[in-house]
């Protein structure tokens, strides 16, 4: 499970760039690296799966959480090829998306907006378990990545 994450709350023009960067080496770079140290092990005893937790702000990027977004962002996309790349040796690769979980990140979020975190664990095992590559785990996170399928663009 890669669940490490930060937000510096950085906008990505007018914030230090050293702050975007510290939120790609966790958000982007830790998942992917922990990936590589682990796959060779989970392949060598039979295969499993990977479980990378995201956010619903993979698919939507406030100004005020640009950097924060941009890394969540890559990071679904390196869990997508990341997917492709490890079936063959029998990993499987999961994408959890949640919006806000009562953890120290969310402490201003009211309580009555965050998931508890045992209800976002039991869905992810649940999703792994039914082979999803992609668990959401919140009425915003589905009502989001519904949204992107049904765009009123012409």
């Amino acid at each position: 499970v890669n669940n490490a994450g930060i937000s510096t709350s950085a906008p990505l023009i007018g914030g230090d760039i050293d702050d975007v960067r510290r939120e790609m080496d966790v958000n982007f770079y830790g998942p992917l690296a922990v990936t590589r140290a682990f796959a060779p092990v989970v392949e060598h005893n039979g295969g499993g799966t990977v479980l990378n937790v995201l956010s619903v702000l993979s698919w939507f990027h406030p100004a005020a959480l640009g950097s924060y977004a941009s890394s969540k962002a890559a990071a679904w996309a390196m869990t997508d090829a990341v997917r492709e790349e490890l079936a063959p040796r029998g990993i499987a690769v999961s994408a959890l998306h949640v919006a806000y979980m009562d953890t120290d990140m969310a402490a201003g979020v009211p309580a009555e907006q965050k998931i508890a975190p045992a209800d976002v664990a039991a869905q992810a095992l649940d999703g792994i378990e039914r082979g999803l590559a992609e668990i959401l785990a919140d009425d915003t996170t589905r009502y989001v990545k519904g949204s992107l399928s049904s765009s009123n663009s012409e």
